[in-house]
C-alpha cells in the first residue's frame, strides 16, 4: 500500500491539498511503514495533483484542508481520502496504521464556494 501525506517543510501535515508542493510518499508492508520519500509537485490545483498521485500509484491520502472539487478528483482517481489531519506526517500515518486516525472523508474547505478564506488560507483549515 502506499500513503501520500501532504507535507510542509516543518514536517507537518500542509493544510492545503490544492497548494501542496510536497508530499511525503510512504511504502507500507505487513502494516509498518518500510520506506518513505518526499515528492515535489507544482501545487498548481487540485486535478495535476489528484493526477499526480494517481500516477505514482497512491493508495490512500491523509491531509487537512480540502474542497469538494479535489475529494471529487481524488473519488475519481481511486484514492481513498483520509481529511482534516494536523500535526506530524510521519505521527499521522503511525495513528493510520493504529486505527487512531481522526479524519473526514468529505470536503472540509469550502473557501472556493464561499470566498471566505481567499487570500486567507488558514480561514478554512489550510
Amino acid at each position: 500500500m502506499k500513503i501520500a501525506v501532504t507535507y510542509d517543510e516543518n514536517q507537518n501535515v500542509f493544510q492545503h491539498f490544492g497548494h501542496t508542493e510536497q508530499f511525503k510518499i510512504y511504502e507500507i508492508e505487513n502494516n509498518s511503514v518500510v520506506s518513505s520519500r518526499v515528492l515535489s509537485s507544482d501545487g498548481e490545483g487540485h486535478s495535476a495533483l489528484a493526477q499526480l498521485l494517481e500516477n505514482e500509484n497512491i493508495d490512500k491520502l491523509i491531509c487537512g484542508g480540502i474542497g469538494a472539487g479535489a475529494v471529487m478528483a481524488l473519488r475519481d482517481a481511486g484514492i481513498q481520502l483520509f481529511g482534516g489531519a494536523a500535526g506530524g506526517a510521519d505521527d499521522q500515518v503511525l495513528s493510520f496504521l493504529g486505527g487512531n486516525l481522526h479524519f473526514s472523508s468529505e470536503a472540509n474547505c469550502s473557501h472556493h464556494e464561499s470566498g471566505e478564506c481567499d487570500g486567507n488560507i488558514s480561514a478554512c483549515g489550510g
